[in-house]
């Protein structure tokens, strides 16, 4: 009995002090929690501070040699600005967005040398990007071969154009490509006449038209060349690049596929050995093995290579300007090249800013195309492999 009176709710071995002594230790651990989570909260913070004190050097640097450029010249688009005058003392005319409806909706000159700066550049990056980003490739896989002797040569002969002054091998081509340079001196070696290069802005679709005798250039089809959309006929737009403009692009692609080799390069010799001994153990021949192996591991790297080769073509500047400006017959006339001459030598520098947002504005939205275009092929394969797995 006295055993049965002893355990009530009082007593300290009763049911009754079981959730006093958890919820006593539950206390307790969250007081010890609470000032280390305290402290915790109090050194992130610090880190933070630290962190923000050290990269201000540079966040001041591209606020003021970036951000603070980009804006000034937003604000320039929408002013009638000469370039002489503050534009932000109100000396300009704010005009709003009449600079970009002269590019866009304006029949004037303007509006014909934009879209005609458009069509050149358009040509140029559906030559330049595919044509380099396949020679880099190319060019890694060839140094990447195990039993190849002499890489770094090879290397450094692939990499030196990219590395050589612009200017200095525009140069070197306006010599080559003369009407009695090295190139057609070779060419009438094999039995042809070759075009005067830097004067001749035939299109090469025209060309080519010509040549298998479908089309006269100089008499169009009037359904293409009496009509047309934004300034320019048909039969311009589809004329192709001309032949000027197909020298500067062999310079660019030249120049740059070395850069893009490299990384190209650098993501191969990432790929394991085991993965593509595997591959070979399985039969898989040398097309095989590039095209399931080694391109989807470069997935990453390519999505690179086309974006920045998207992204250098639309600003192409200096290759123009060194060897045609923009000439004949404004065939190898491009945006960066139009903004630039508009600006500085026709002092309408709100019409040269708005080209440049323009181009912003191209340049992203290509990208992003792009971008989903490789993330969709890359979720397809992935819910093949998925499926193909059950």
């Amino acid at each position: 009995m006295s055993t049965t009176t002893t355990s009530g709710p009082g007593s300290a071995s009763g049911p009754g002090t079981e959730p006093e002594s958890g919820s006593g230790s539950g206390r307790g651990a969250a007081a010890r929690r609470g000032p280390g989570r305290a402290r915790e909260a109090r050194r992130a913070g610090k880190q933070g501070l630290w962190g923000w004190v050290f990269v201000s050097p540079m966040v001041l640097v591209l606020g003021l040699f970036l951000a603070l450029p980009v804006g000034m010249a937003l604000w320039v688009s929408l002013l009638n600005w000469d370039g002489q005058s503050n534009p932000f003392s109100g000396a300009a005319d704010f005009v709003g967005l009449d600079n970009y409806r002269h590019l866009f909706a304006d029949g004037g000159l303007t509006r014909t040398l934009f879209m005609t700066s458009l069509r050149n550049n358009l040509y140029y990056v559906l030559l330049v990007v595919p044509l380099q980003t396949v020679l880099a490739l190319g060019l890694a896989l060839a140094v990447n071969r195990r039993r190849l002797r002499g890489k770094g040569v090879f290397r450094t002969a692939f990499y030196f154009p990219s590395v050589t002054s612009s200017i200095a091998v525009s140069t070197v081509f306006l010599f080559l490509f003369q009407s009695s340079g090295a190139v057609n001196g070779l060419l009438k070696w094999v039995g042809l006449q070759g075009p005067s290069w830097f004067t001749d802005a035939r299109g090469l679709v025209w060309v080519v038209l010509g040549w298998v005798g479908l089309v006269d250039p100089g008499s169009p089809p009037a359904a293409l060349a009496g009509h047309g959309v934004l300034g320019l006929s048909w039969w311009e737009w589809l004329s192709g690049p001309s032949v000027a403009m197909c020298t500067i692009i062999f310079l660019v692609v030249w120049t740059t596929s070395g850069t893009f080799m490299l990384m190209f390069l650098a993501a191969l010799q990432d790929i394991p050995e085991a993965q593509l001994e595997s591959a070979r153990i399985d039969g898989a021949g040398r097309w095989q093995t590039l095209r399931h192996v080694i391109l989807p591991a470069l997935r990453p790297v390519l999505f690179l290579v086309l974006t920045l080769g998207l992204i250098g073509t639309w600003q192409v500047f200096d290759q123009v300007y060194v060897m045609s400006q923009g000439q004949p017959a404004n065939t190898t006339l491009t945006p960066a090249f139009l903004s630039y001459s508009l600006s500085f030598k026709d002092a309408q520098y709100g019409t040269g800013a708005a080209i440049s947002f323009v181009l912003l504005a191209i340049i992203l939205l290509m990208t992003g195309v792009q971008r989903l275009a490789l993330r969709e092929r890359d979720g397809r394969r992935r819910l093949r492999r998925g499926r193909s797995a059950r």
